[in-house]
């Protein structure tokens, strides 16, 4: 099987968001202090699993979600080197999750909803599995609000990598994108850094 961009990526993810360290740490910041302690938390799209372990310092249980193992085989090891015991890991797909309706009390999905052609249908099944009172935590970077030297050099040499997004969100376009799935109120918080990023955060009826 092909190994993907982000298989490759792998050992270059955590240097990389070192570019954008305030935005990356104020979203865990944001992410992090709406979990409620001893919740059932789902992360999809983990990459090397920041928020994951993050939120387990809080949770009762985190499931660590990735299509890419080599991803998930670093998250596994900076977990380890922690010695947390409440967080697990599988390879999933976050278009088609296995879990039941109204399993989690947080699900979560970061900073990959500009990589899918259509990113409601990513929504609807996070909200799908989201417990009723249940929040849904979607930060995502708007590269349509990038600085200079995000706009015109960083992404242009991830996109020679192989880096291929499918949309470039603004703070309109994302609240735009979030209210047309039809899941009622959203919150919306911007969280400031060189490439800034939109935190949709949705609770279910």
């Amino acid at each position: 099987m092909p190994r993907s961009f982000w298989d490759r990526w792998a050992g270059f993810y955590d240097l990389a968001e070192r570019t954008n360290r305030t935005a990356v740490e104020g979203i865990l910041r944001a992410v992090v202090k709406r979990i409620p302690a001893g919740a059932g938390v789902l992360e999809c799209a983990a990459g090397t699993g920041a928020i994951s372990i993050a939120a387990a310092s809080r949770a009762g249980h985190v499931l660590c979600t990735d299509m890419s193992l080599p991803m998930l085989e670093r998250a596994k090891t900076k977990a380890a080197r922690l010695g947390l015991a409440n967080i697990s890991f599988e390879r999933r797909d976050l278009l088609s999750l296995p879990d039941p309706d109204d399993w989690y009390d947080v699900t979560v999905a970061a900073n990959v909803l500009h990589l899918l052609p259509a990113p409601e249908d990513a929504v609807r099944e996070l909200w799908r599995v989201t417990r009723p009172g249940g929040l849904l935590l979607l930060p995502t970077f708007l590269q349509g609000e990038g600085g200079w030297g995000f706009t015109n050099i960083l992404i242009p040499a991830y996109q020679l990598a192989g880096f291929r997004p499918k949309h470039r969100f603004t703070r309109r376009s994302y609240r735009e994108m979030i209210d047309g799935c039809g899941l009622g109120r959203a919150d919306y918080i911007l969280v400031k850094g060189r490439l800034p990023a939109g935190l949709a955060v949705l609770q279910k009826p």
